[in-house]
Formats: structure tokens, C-alpha cells, sequence
């Protein structure tokens, strides 16, 4: 037997109607979709560690344990710890749940984490990383008894049919910010942006239209050609002095004050994390306990909604639900996110969870564990090929949100939107998750919306206890982080 039979028969291949192929290109276009996370991370969490100056400027150099080190060699450990956080999450989701989702340290969460709880609250980032490994433990221990899987079997069905479409919203929403498509306004919050005068946003469009006609003859890899081409373009129009630097290339890779290219920023990686590393038992001494504990339970709900509705949106939009609208085994998957978390912490990283990127794979077949493990594999190879990574430009990354954002809204169809109660719930959980930049809050307030309106039609007695009681938690929660407590 060789081994891509044993591939096939350990991740049971024919069982989920898939093969070694399509497996392999679905985990390159996760992973694609969502290596912008080695470079992103560290650039969120670089002020925690390394703090501001009077001017308003992230500080060129820190002291850790004693050691001097430059905003260069802190911001190249993040990225080694975002890296190693990925991999350790995505084999646990590759080899003990079989799913083929990806998991990284997670967008949003990472921005709570540096300006809420580190800059804004202005506890330590040894302490807040404390707070991330305390989350994950509990994770761990509530996923083992399987509390997660009965909470999230608590969502509403509303709520659970809808998230996907939410999701693609959500992703759609994401993606054209990138490409500069949509852009900030101080009257409308956003508009379409200048983009006959962006070469980045004419070129971003391109590749988008380009992956949607592919998509459309059913090309395998569809999206992964729309963003290599686009990268490609990009390049070559960038080398041939026909686009400036400025107007191509990736920020992550431009030098503001040159306004050059240079890899300075992840060429020679800095291997050595150890400063980071262990930095949470640090952050356990000497802490307050009123603030810890708010700080831990705020991480902790973020995620815990955050991850409960990536799942239940990808599973949906992958066809992995039961006639209950609920995932089989769903404590496999939610451990790979707890176990991440946990080893994120300890190697010095925010919260890890699964992406929403997950679904530019499942779109591309993806149905097994080898899907994930071949994301895992990348982010490792990734530890000596972050260049090649950064030099993929947002404006060609981010067509794959887009494209599956798109895509997913088919997810409307399971919808009964003549019922108010799912109309109410569903429509909310869709609106919200983009509005408010949070898939989290979205989940959340359709969640709290059906209960309130299955008793107004007289259906009081279809509420189970467990809804209620989520919905008024939720309540409770957002008030606390709404009322300025958090600082």
C-alpha cells in the first residue's frame, strides 16, 4: 500500500467522497487565503511588547528579562510563535478531529489583546498572555466534558442556518476593504473607493472577475489561480517600473521613509522565542484578581462565540451538519482551537481559533483532516519562506474571501423567512456580523432575539431553559463591555 493509500484510508477518503488531489489544493487555498496571519499578528501585537514614545511611535527597542532587543527581532519571534501556535492547532484538528479547518491566532481577538487589555487597561503583556493560557485551560477542561458541544447545540436553528451566510458577508465585507475597493468615510463610514486611480484596487478586481469566470467553468483551484495570477501581475508590473512601490506592493514589505521594497522585516528569522516563551508564568505573579478575572472571561466569551460560529458557518457551507443542524463530534474540532490557545500562550501569542478562511478550502472540496494537515505543513514550511509569503499583496490574498463570500450566501436557502421568529433571528445574526466587524456579536444577537420572539407569537414552550439562559448571559456580557468597565 503507498502512501497516499494510506492517506486515503486514514482519513477516510472515500467515506467523505474525496480524493488525494483535491485534499491537496483545498488545504493550499486555505492556507493562502489565510498566511496573511504571520505576517498581520505580529504587526497587532508588536506595540504590546513593545510599548509607545512620547510622539505616538511604536518603541524601537525593549527590555525582556534583563535583554535588550529591537522592534526587528520582537516583531520576527511573534511571527515564529504565530507559526508554531498554527501548527500545533491545525495537527490536533488534522489527526484527532478530522476536519479540515485552519486554525491561527486570531484577527480581532489579537487587536483586544494589544489595545484593550495591554495599551487601554494597561496591564502588562506577560499578564494578558497569563490571561490567553487561563482561557485555554478552561477550554480544554469544558471541550473534555463536552460543555462546549452542548452549548453550541443550544444555538437556535435560525441562528445556525444563518451564520454561513453571515460569514460570507462578513468575508465579502473584509475582502473588498483590502482590495481598496471599499473604503472609510466620515459621513457614510464607508463608500466605494477611488479605484479608476488605485492600481492595487483595478488589479484586485481583476483577479476577483478572473476567479469568478474559472469558478464558474468549474477549473479545480479556481481560487488559488485568481491569486497567484494577481500576485504574479502585480509583480511584474511592479518590477517593470510600470506601478510604483507604493501603489503595488505589499505594506507589510514597504519602507515608509524609502518608500522601497525591503524584506528587512522577516528576512532571518529570529528563532530564538525564548523570551517569549514562558513569558506567561511572569504574567500570573502579582495580578489583580477582580481585573484577571474580568480579563479572562472577556477573552473567553469572544472566543467561544467566535469559534462556535466559524464552525457551525464552514460546517454548513461544507454540508457537514446533521438533519439538526448540528456537527457530529463537535468537541474534536473545538479542541484543536482550546489545545492552540493554550500552547499560543505559552509560546507567546493571543488567541488562537478557527479561521474563516477555512471555507475558501471547503469550497475547493475540501472535506478531511488533510486538508488541515496540509495547512499545518505550510505554515511550517512558512518558518523559512515568511518572504514568499509576505510578498503576496492583500489586494490578491484577499480575493479568496470575496470569492467565497459570495458563494456562501447561498446559505439563505435554509432559511423559513416566513416565520418571524427565523426571519428576526437569521437576519440579525446576517447584518450584525459585518456591522459590528465581529462574527461573535452576531452569532450573539440572533441568539437573543429568538427567544424574545418565539414568546411574542405565543411559542414561549419551544424556548428550552439552556436558550434563555444563554440569551440573558449574553445580555449581561455585553452591557459589561459596552458600560466602559473594561476601560
Amino acid at each position: 500500500m503507498g502512501a497516499i493509500d494510506l492517506l486515503a484510508s486514514y482519513f477516510g477518503f472515500e467515506e467523505h467522497d474525496t480524493d488525494f488531489t483535491t485534499e491537496l489544493v483545498a488545504g493550499i487555498t486555505t492556507f493562502l487565503a489565510m498566511s496573511y496571519i504571520i505576517v498581520v499578528n505580529p504587526t497587532v501585537l508588536l506595540p504590546a511588547i513593545m510599548g509607545f514614545n512620547e510622539q505616538g511611535d511604536i518603541n524601537q527597542q525593549t527590555t525582556i528579562d534583563g535583554a535588550v532587543y529591537d522592534s526587528n527581532e520582537v516583531f520576527q519571534m511573534l511571527a515564529i510563535a504565530t507559526i508554531i501556535a498554527s501548527v500545533v492547532a491545525v495537527l490536533v484538528m488534522a489527526l484527532y478531529a478530522n476536519r479540515p479547518f485552519g486554525l491561527a491566532p486570531g484577527m480581532g481577538l489579537n487587536a483586544f489583546f494589544t489595545f484593550t487589555v495591554v495599551i487601554g487597561m494597561g496591564i502588562p503583556w506577560q499578564t494578558a498572555l497569563a490571561a490567553v493560557f487561563v482561557e485555554g485551560i478552561i477550554f480544554i477542561a469544558i471541550t473534555a466534558v463536552g460543555a462546549r458541544k452542548y452549548v453550541i447545540n443550544l444555538f437556535p436553528e435560525p441562528v445556525k442556518f444563518s451564520v454561513g451566510a453571515g460569514i460570507g458577508v462578513f468575508l465579502l465585507f473584509i475582502g473588498l476593504q483590502e482590495m481598496q475597493v471599499v473604503t472609510g468615510d466620515p459621513a457614510t463610514l464607508v463608500t466605494l473607493g477611488n479605484v479608476a486611480q488605485n492600481p492595487a484596487a483595478i488589479l484586485g478586481l481583476a483577479g476577483l472577475f478572473l476567479t469568478f469566470i474559472l469558478w464558474a467553468r468549474e477549473m479545480k483551484g479556481a481560487i488559488i489561480a485568481g491569486i497567484v495570477t494577481t500576485a504574479v501581475v502585480g509583480w511584474g508590473l511592479l518590477l517593470t517600473g510600470v506601478a510604483s512601490a507604493s501603489a503595488l506592493a505589499p505594506e507589510t514589505l514597504l519602507d515608509e521613509r524609502t518608500g522601497e521594497v525591503t524584506f528587512e522585516a522577516v528576512t532571518s528569522p529570529h528563532y530564538d522565542i525564548t523570551p517569549l516563551a514562558g513569558a506567561f508564568v511572569e504574567g500570573l505573579r502579582d495580578v489583580d484578581p477582580l481585573t484577571f478575572v474580568l480579563v479572562v472571561f472577556t477573552f473567553f466569551f469572544v472566543d467561544f462565540f467566535d469559534t462556535a460560529g466559524t464552525l457551525i458557518g464552514v460546517a454548513q457551507f461544507g454540508d457537514f451538519l446533521d438533519e439538526d443542524g448540528e456537527l457530529p463530534e463537535a468537541e474534536k474540532p473545538l479542541m484543536a482551537d482550546a489545545v492552540g490557545t493554550t500552547v499560543g500562550a505559552m509560546v507567546g501569542t493571543s488567541t488562537v481559533t478557527t479561521f474563516v478562511e477555512s471555507s475558501t478550502g471547503v469550497e475547493e472540496g475540501g472535506r478531511t483532516g488533510f486538508t488541515a494537515l496540509v495547512v499545518g505543513a505550510l505554515f511550517a514550511l512558512s518558518l523559512v519562506a515568511v518572504p514568499i509569503i509576505a510578498a503576496i499583496p492583500a489586494y490578491a490574498s484577499f480575493i479568496a474571501l470575496v470569492a467565497v463570500g459570495v458563494i456562501m450566501l447561498q446559505g439563505v436557502l435554509d432559511i423559513d423567512w416566513e416565520d418571524p421568529a427565523w426571519s428576526v433571528s437569521a437576519g440579525l445574526t446576517i447584518t450584525i456580523m459585518p456591522l459590528t466587524y465581529s462574527i461573535a456579536t452576531g452569532l450573539a444577537a440572533g441568539i437573543i432575539a429568538y427567544p424574545l420572539v418565539k414568546t411574542a407569537m405565543g411559542e414561549r414552550r419551544d424556548v428550552r431553559l439552556g436558550q434563555w439562559a444563554i440569551a440573558v448571559a449574553l445580555i449581561g456580557y455585553f452591557y459589561v463591555s459596552t458600560s466602559g468597565m473594561l476601560g
